[in-house]
């Protein structure tokens, strides 16, 4: 048999899985397939015969590439999830055991989807790696460029939300979303009626050491928060921090000050301006669209 065709039928065999695990992270049955059909171009472009482990590299490749496809998600805009995609397909080559079918069943539902929606890009495939799959630390943190101990950090902090959240937790995100997106949009635009219309009368904006350092203020009510941002958030972009949306100052694309919000009922009611480079290494940042 040619080495092609060899390796054409090796990659086969782990196909299957690969679905699964491509699905579990994308949760689109078609994004899923176009991630697998990239992890087999860069196989056949590769030195093959160095891989010991051919399932744990296809796995390692496929989480690279789920997870700069949901990067490239988050940079654009995107109305919230508002169906279910199919699962994919398995053919009758398929090695997936009935105990796991139920499982993938369990795990994404329309709300578990929902929820998933919500997660980091980072937050995603080391919960999905390690909690789905068992994967190690050690092997997820190069994949999401993190240290065996943040990764766990990151599937810990996606689990809890997974555990804790239902799909009106979800919604409530996009609602939250949407409503830092028009309190960008008041402040860039300087519209002074639009900001009090989106903040709570009793707001809070606080700052920690290095963010008053550089000249942010800590005020309360609606009326001094409203001052204090109208017509200064040119520079600012949309973010999800720790998956949750805010806004982030990051000039050449490295966060200096993130904008946490807490929005409740689509009123913000606090701002918390971070510039702690320590605090701002230990967040999970997502650009977003400007």
């Amino acid at each position: 048999m040619a080495q092609d065709d060899w390796l054409a039928d090796r990659f086969e065999e782990h196909r299957p899985h690969l679905r699964t695990v491509a699905y579990r992270m994308l949760g689109s049955a078609n994004d899923a397939e176009d991630a697998v059909q990239e992890a087999w171009i860069r196989l056949s472009r590769s030195d093959s015969n160095a891989v010991e482990n051919l399932g744990g590299w296809l796995t390692t490749v496929v989480a690279r590439i789920a997870l700069d496809m949901l990067r490239s998600r988050t940079s654009r805009r995107e109305e919230p999830v508002s169906e279910v995609p199919a699962e994919p397909a398995h053919n009758g080559t398929s090695d997936t055991q009935p105990e796991e079918a139920i499982m993938i069943a369990d795990a994404l539902g329309p709300a578990m989807l929902l929820i998933l929606e919500t997660l980091s890009p980072a937050e995603r495939i080391a919960f999905v790696l390690h909690d789905m799959f068992a994967v190690p630390f050690d092997e997820i943190g190069p994949i999401v460029g993190r240290s065996p101990a943040a990764a766990r950090q990151l599937a810990s902090r996606a689990r809890h939300r997974v555990q804790g959240a239902d799909a009106a937790g979800a919604v409530d995100r996009s609602r939250a979303r949407r409503t830092v997106e028009a309190f960008l949009s008041a402040s860039r635009d300087g519209d002074f009626g639009a900001l009090l219309a989106l903040l709570d009368p009793e707001v809070v904006l606080t700052a920690d050491a290095d963010a008053v350092r550089v000249g942010a203020s800590q005020v309360r009510g609606s009326q001094a928060v409203a001052e204090t941002f109208a017509g200064r958030a040119r520079a600012a972009r949309l973010a999800l921090i720790n998956g949750q949306p805010g806004l982030v100052w990051a000039p050449g694309g490295k966060a200096q000050v993130v904008f946490g919000f807490t929005v409740e009922e689509d009123k913000i009611t606090a701002i918390q301006l971070l510039a702690n480079s320590a605090t701002l290494d230990d967040l999970d940042i997502v650009l977003m669209s400007k």
